[in-house]
């Protein structure tokens, strides 16, 4: 058993961060799940399409998913990296729970501290299938959260570039100031206006 966490959203002026930690078995004869995952890769590299098709698959395919949402809110309270961390750890925490033998919990790029069997693993989300389903899981679950957001707050875009620092989303920002969703905490020159 292998349980691997990753998370979408470090880099947004607005919207959660959002962590997600898949557990799949390697024995085999649950190995069945490999072929529908053909092409899993860290969500950055794979199309909007190809991340549709493979959620469906992993959330098919795994023992368990594990989908932890940190609001911006609680981002400005704690600070980013704090958040991101205690969101990994709960993430994996959630997807192993209870399963015995314990997995093998691996995560992609940060050392977890008060989760010491928890191994770092760079570049975890193109070498991991475990890590880059957490990959895919996070990035499908904040887009959506966000194409939602979108609806319920227009005129900033969200639907669009999904709360990151896009030149379209700081001129929505000088246009009508921050929302509800955006991070008070990044009031900085990433908050100013493109141009």
């Amino acid at each position: 058993m292998v349980a691997g966490a990753d998370e979408v959203g470090r880099g947004c002026l607005a919207g959660p961060l959002v962590a997600a930690a898949v557990l799949f078995s390697y024995r085999p004869q649950r190995r069945e799940w490999e072929r529908p995952l053909e092409g899993l890769d860290d969500s950055k590299r794979l199309s909007p399409a190809a991340r549709k098709r493979l959620f469906a698959a992993i959330l098919e395919a795994a023992v368990r998913v594990w989908v932890v949402v940190v609001p911006a809110a609680e981002i400005d309270r704690i600070g980013l990296q704090a958040a991101n961390l205690v969101a990994l750890r709960r993430a994996l925490e959630g997807a192993c729970e209870g399963v015995d033998p314990p997995p093998l919990r691996l995560v992609d790029g940060f050392k977890l501290p008060g989760a010491p069997s928890a191994r770092q693993l760079l570049g975890g989300d193109r070498t991991s299938a475990a890590v880059a389903a957490a990959s895919v899981v996070a990035k499908v679950v904040r887009d959506r959260h966000m194409e939602l957001a979108g609806r319920l707050y227009p005129g900033w875009g969200f639907e669009r570039h999904v709360g990151y620092p896009t030149p379209g989303h700081r001129e929505a920002i000088a246009r009508l100031g921050l929302s509800p969703l955006h991070r008070r905490s990044f009031r900085t020159a990433a908050l100013a206006p493109a141009g």
